[in-house]
């Protein structure tokens, strides 16, 4: 079989960037794969996910514009093998003299390249590659070129913690591949996520007629694996911080067990109890092992444990792993009771709202752990509506904000895998703090300006609270925030872990 060439992906590419079907971008992507042979499965599925199986290769965007103007290749001669081995060759250069070493490569790779492969790379190493297909759409496409059952492939996904790795597996292996999978302990797993509600009574009808409700921390969501004395801690995004939370390994190293995996949440806290702001916890994650000298120990709360002893349980009761965890780390639970009626769910809200804490979480006693993705069997009420939204542009101030990037462009994620999609501004809730740190790191993922505005690529993930959404025509999605104020900045937010327009819309119904 003839291996695919850098053309094939980039006109799959212009395919699935031409349409907003999720249906025909799936099978756009799926052909390719079906054509692709061993080893170029796993970066074609990378490509085709707007990622590098390399991770970020150290190559600036202004290096990259200074290509732009490099004349183009007439001929499609470049290989997926061959890009994929000098994006390797990038991945592995160091030391003194490395930017010119990695400049010659990658004038080397654009001077082999045609325009439309010019513009493919240029987007793919920059991170900003606009092709609307994000992880789900690539994962059904797994499914599909291999005549998998989706769910298989998405359940091997998580298991994995690799979407290329699942989709080589799926192709070459099939389904056999994919039932050897299991958990590891050391490798993180995809968390679940909770689904937003807007009233006690609304979960209650749902869930009930009895739930688990769990104080909601504003905290850092984490996920701990420990076997015999080698500890892990990840992060929501996967990221590993072990170094940085010593209080956490110091915890889970005294837990009377031989392997775990627990998710949770950490925190910095008050001497007496009390939350710190979420800043706090996230300047933590970066100390590298040092803890602040007021006060700011990152402590861990768990609510989940999703294996111990060689047991995996996220395929049991919500009860059964709630019990594993408190027999073996019944100081380390998050704050939780079990309530039979929405008034209690109230009660509980509001005790924990007075303790200082974002809101609570409602969970279904019987609800199993849907890695990866939002289950309804988790929801979360707030005292305010809250949406996790993606900065797409941010305008020059003026005023006493002259001279600082000041209101933001929002966008809802598109759950179709196209691009952001625009449902209002703010400029309310920034701080003088906020201002300078948004002046100074936007223009760090800057695309394009115009005379007041400038585009960012849509990777920061920005936390904002709204009285409201409502029906609207001023903005692509057909809904506009009502009193938008920045809450905080999300860092430990990926964009395609931003909310949807659909539930935006959920709460404009």
């Amino acid at each position: 079989m003839r291996g695919l060439l850098l053309a094939d992906v980039v006109a799959t590419s212009n395919l699935v960037a031409a349409t907003r079907s999720r249906t025909a971008k799936t099978a756009a992507i799926a052909e390719l794969l079906g054509r692709a042979v061993d080893e170029e499965i796993a970066p074609v599925t990378a490509w085709c996910s707007g990622e590098l199986l390399q991770g970020r290769l150290g190559v600036g965007w202004a290096g990259l514009q200074k290509l732009s103007r490099q004349a183009p290749s007439s001929t499609a001669s470049l290989t997926v093998a061959g890009v994929d081995a000098g994006f390797t060759r990038l991945a592995g250069i160091s030391g003194a003299g490395s930017a010119l070493l990695r400049a010659e490569e990658v004038g080397a790779l654009f001077a082999a390249a045609t325009d439309a492969e010019q513009i493919f790379l240029r987007g793919l190493l920059s991170g900003e590659l606009r092709q609307g297909a994000l992880a789900g759409v690539v994962t059904d496409a797994v499914a599909v070129a291999a005549g998998l059952p989706k769910e298989m492939v998405r359940r091997a996904v998580m298991l994995s913690g690799s979407l290329p790795t699942t989709a080589r597996l799926a192709l070459t292996e099939g389904a056999a591949g994919l039932r050897g999978l299991g958990i590891v302990v050391g490798r993180p797993l995809e968390p679940m996520l909770a689904t937003p509600a807007s009233s006690a009574q609304e979960v209650w009808d749902e869930l009930g007629p009895q739930v688990v409700v769990d104080a909601k921390y504003d905290g850092a969501r984490i996920q701990v694996h420990r076997r015999g004395t080698e500890i892990s801690v990840f992060t929501r995004s996967l990221r590993e911080i072990t170094g940085a939370v010593p209080e956490v390994v110091r915890l889970v190293a005294e837990l009377d067990c031989e392997t775990i995996i627990l998710d949770g949440e950490t925190l910095a806290i008050t001497d007496d109890g009390r939350p710190r702001p979420f800043q706090d916890t996230m300047s933590g994650f970066s100390a590298a092992g040092r803890e602040s000298d007021d006060g700011g120990v990152l402590r861990p709360y768990f609510f989940d444990c999703l294996h111990l002893d060689g047991a995996d349980l996220i395929d049991e009761p919500l009860v059964d792993r709630l019990a594993a965890l408190e027999a073996v780390a019944p100081g380390l639970r998050i704050p939780s009771t079990t309530v039979t009626s929405a008034d209690e769910i109230g009660a509980v809200f509001d005790r924990v709202v007075a303790d200082g804490h974002e809101g609570v979480m409602v969970k279904s006693p019987s609800g199993v752990y849907a890695a990866g993705r939002r289950g309804r069997s988790w929801q979360k009420i707030k005292p305010v509506h809250t949406f996790d939204l993606v900065v797409l542009a941010a305008e020059w101030g003026s005023g006493r904000r002259r001279g600082w990037l000041s209101n933001i462009h929002l966008g809802a994620r598109d759950p179709a895998g196209g691009p952001p999609i625009m449902v209002g501004k703010t400029f309310k809730g920034m701080t003088d703090e906020l201002l300078a740190w948004q002046t100074t790191t936007f223009p760090q993922y800057e695309t394009s300006r115009e005379d007041y505005t400038v585009y960012v690529r849509p990777e920061l993930v920005v936390e904002i609270a709204v009285d409201g959404v409502q029906r609207s025509t001023r903005y692509p999605g057909g809904l506009a925030l009502r009193f938008a104020r920045v809450v905080r900045y999300r860092p430990d937010k990926t964009p395609d872990q931003a909310d949807t327009i659909g539930d935006l819309a959920r709460l404009g119904a």
